[in-house]
């Protein structure tokens, strides 16, 4: 914990506080407009029809599942690294990003159910959903954005 004693050292740190903060950010974790397959395909896109599933495929939602378990831990971190970074933000979020990313990860890894089809299991030669060529797992990415 922080003690300021005197008047004009409380306000210098509220401002210096304050120019730490000033700029709105925005934190996104996921797959990127430019992670795509060698054939084109949109890494984003493949990643959203695993979670949601579609006419030929079930559902597989490593990210919705990640999201609902892992982000009530989210506010209690961001503020905890806020002390320890002395409020930088950017450094804050940054370090954030890595462990929702680390967390989204180990969610794709962690995805056994539903089980494949017979006929993926063939083709694949192993059973794992989520991870053929490991291109998606790889493409998580984290940005922070100056808004």
């Amino acid at each position: 914990m922080a003690e300021i004693k005197g008047g004009d050292k409380f306000l210098r740190a509220m401002a210096e506080l304050a120019r730490k903060l000033d700029t709105p950010r925005t934190l996104q974790v996921g797959f990127f407009e430019d992670a795509k397959y060698p054939d084109g395909t949109s890494v984003a896109m493949v990643a959203a029809l695993n979670n949601f599933g579609t006419s030929r495929a079930p559902p597989r939602p490593f990210f919705s599942n990640m999201v609902r378990d892992k982000s009530p831990e989210w506010p209690k971190a961001i503020e905890g690294l806020l002390v320890r970074t002395n409020y930088d933000v950017d450094e804050t979020l940054n370090l954030t990003g890595e462990a929702i990313k680390g967390q989204l990860h180990q969610s794709i890894r962690d995805l056994t159910s539903p089980p494949l089809a017979e006929s993926t299991i063939a083709r694949k030669g192993f059973d794992k959903p989520l991870i053929e060529t490991k291109l998606m797992l790889d493409s998580v990415g984290a940005h922070v954005k100056k808004s």
